[in-house]
């Protein structure tokens, strides 16, 4: 087959029954429900339902594909131009792709490519705001609609050869694709490859950038006797941009399901971090470091415990609450006494919904007898607090701090000794040396003219650790002090991983882990962060009914190997499951795998002994005794030294 260009565009149209046919169609207009150009395009065209287009990309150039109106499968497959040329047919693999990737598809960050057979990678995924796609399914055949009663219909393998015989492409009957927007998954019981409505909203869209010369095709899938389009096909739109544009790697980002879409960004901090790794991982909106070369994981877990880490924490969420009705407000929604905190002072807590169950955690600093910062895992803490105050009728103003506030972690026995030779403070606030555990200052780099940040003392370590929260605009000069400072105490930046290990062997609870949707504050583990002495607080009630009489408690277990098991293993005594794996990790310090589950009061005692259930959780048993959490450290003397 030799490989014949076809200008412009092919396209196939018809509508959703009928006969298919061949035509040609220019690239279209904007539509209202498209979002904004990324950079400077080259051609952009929209593809009407049920139609397939082939086109070109040029090596280097960016492939937009947008799901105009949402909820609409778009098939696309690309080929190398150059095996075209040969004769041969070098196309996407999935299969290569998902061995490549370690996924079931690619997404943007490290594992970012599609491949060919030939291990060749052919794009590079550069942003998603869906980030659910489908590589296993073909793209629909006119077999499989023949199959269930609807013989003539129109269908994306028929439409993909028919657009990709002019570049002489062979006619197949079933086109592997890679599907995006399709929402499919494998039942972990059955093993049937599961589907239902997609995910995606209008204007969602996958980019790509080629690193070959390829030649691509589109569809716009025709499915209306499924969930898969919303069992509605619409437009799919498609933009080229030129290989000059400046297209950040990006996903979505959304604080609750249907709130608006927001694009991740780059930290404050990643001109620093970025010359240091290439791996890279979402948090939240932010791209966060997930561990660095030079040390790798194990060699940042043990600057941390040995000497001093630094660490991009700015995906938590700030809260400022700030009014006569702070105290008030905020002494009902958490579960503290804060009229027990004085200013200086922080301390960490809980805010629970009426089922006592763990909304969100973090640390609450009182700044002024009306000011307070809440630094937390999740916007939900905030709505609540909206919520909350407007059903009081109070008078506060709570402040979103969104990106403006990034923070550090500076962590490790040598942390005050850092800190010392950069830190200013003025004598109307606490010194570095007068701050115990979940104090807080503000203080300078270096003297009274030196940029401004905020200082506690804490952390998610576990470890003797400070916290620095700053402006933006003074992000890097902080770092770039903090690392120069550090260099004598061997310094070394940590990543996410290496902070999960640390984090486990301290016992600190994880939200989606430990504490998670139906779990309270007692079976989470975080009792010892509830005062019922309090008057009131949201979910009092019901956590004094569960206190006298818990279930479930949270625990340590002391594996008897290097196995580590996976987040929701079941834990057996015998042929019973008495518990589940919540989090787990090999310890470096104790020299074997640990993890944290919750079990059945009955099965809780120190020194029981359980198994952790892998392979099914019968086919294959991991030996385990039970222990008190923190693993290790247990008094945090570390912490408070």
């Amino acid at each position: 087959m030799i490989f014949r260009p076809v200008t412009p565009a092919a396209l196939v149209t018809g509508d959703l029954t009928g006969q298919v046919h061949l035509t040609l169609q220019p690239a279209s207009g904007n539509d209202p429900l498209l979002p904004p150009l990324l950079g400077d395009t080259r051609d952009e065209f929209t593809l009407p339902r049920a139609t397939a287009m082939a086109y070109e990309l040029k090596k280097g150039e960016f492939l937009q594909i947008i799901d105009v109106e949402g909820q609409q499968c778009s098939d696309f497959t690309a080929f190398r131009a150059d095996g075209l040329h040969r004769g041969e047919e070098l196309m996407i693999d999935g299969t290569v792709t998902r061995s490549m990737v370690r996924r079931a598809y690619p997404g943007p960050g490290l594992l970012d490519k599609f491949y060919d057979r030939d291990m060749t990678p052919l794009l590079k995924v550069v942003q998603d705001t869906c980030g659910r796609h489908d590589t296993f399914g073909l793209a629909c055949t006119a077999r499989g609609y023949e199959e269930r009663g609807f013989p003539g219909h129109v269908n994306c393998s028929d439409n993909i050869s028919e657009v990709l015989a002019p570049y002489g492409v062979a006619r197949r009957a079933a086109w592997p694709a890679i599907n995006f927007f399709w929402n499919t998954w494998i039942d972990p019981g059955t093993h049937h490859i599961m589907t239902e409505e997609s995910h995606s909203r209008p204007g969602d869209y996958v980019a790509m950038q080629a690193m070959e010369d390829l030649v691509c095709v589109s569809t716009a899938c025709p499915d209306d006797i499924d969930p898969i389009n919303g069992w509605n096909p619409t437009d799919v739109h498609v933009r080229i941009y030129r290989p000059e544009t400046p297209i950040r790697r990006a996903v979505a980002y959304r604080e609750k399901e249907d709130a608006p879409m927001s694009i991740s960004q780059n930290s404050a901090f990643h001109d620093r971090l970025a010359p240091l790794t290439q791996h890279f991982a979402p948090a939240r909106d932010l791209w966060v470091p997930v561990s660095f070369a030079a040390q790798g994981t194990i060699g940042e877990y043990w600057a941390c415990r040995n000497a001093v880490t630094v660490q991009d924490m700015s995906g938590l969420r700030k809260y400022d609450i700030i009014g006569p009705d702070a105290e008030t407000l905020l002494q009902q929604a958490t579960t503290r006494n804060v009229a027990k905190l004085a200013v200086w002072r922080g301390s960490y807590t809980l805010m629970c919904d009426a089922a006592g169950t763990v909304v969100d955690d973090g640390t609450l600093f009182r700044l002024g007898p009306d000011l307070f910062r809440w630094c937390c895992g999740s916007e939900e803490s905030g709505r609540l607090l909206e919520a909350l105050a407007q059903q009081m009728g109070l008078q506060v103003r709570i402040h979103h701090l969104g990106g403006a506030m990034p923070n550090l972690a500076v962590q490790g026995p040598h942390s005050r000794d850092l800190l010392r030779k950069i830190v200013f403070t003025q004598p109307t606030v606490p010194a570095l040396d007068h701050l115990k555990w979940f104090g807080v200052t503000v203080a300078r780099l270096h003297d009274r003219d030196g940029a401004p940040f905020m200082l506690s003392r804490s952390g998610y370590t576990g470890e003797l650790g400070y916290e620095i929260f700053c402006a933006r605009a003074d992000a890097l000069k902080i770092w770039d002090a903090v690392i120069e400072a550090g260099e004598e105490f061997d310094i070394a930046p940590m990543g996410s991983d290496a902070l999960s290990i640390i984090r486990i062997e301290a016992g600190l609870a994880a939200a989606g882990a430990e504490f998670a949707p139906g779990i309270d504050a007692f079976e989470a583990g975080l009792g010892f962060a509830v005062d019922m002495s309090k008057p009131d607080f949201t979910g009092k009630a019901a956590l004094q009914r569960n206190a006298a009489a818990p279930r479930r408690l949270l625990k340590g277990l002391l594996l008897d190997c290097n196995d580590v098991p996976h987040h929701a293993s079941p834990v057996h005594d015998g042929e019973r499951q008495v518990g589940v794996v919540t989090s787990a990790t090999r310890s470096p310090m104790l020299g074997h795998a640990i993890a944290i589950a919750r079990i059945g009061v009955e099965h809780a005692q120190n020194g029981a002994r359980l198994e952790i259930g892998q392979l099914d959780g019968r086919m294959k048993r991991l030996g385990a005794t039970v222990t008190d959490i923190p693993f290790i450290d247990p008094q945090r003397k570390r912490a408070r030294a």
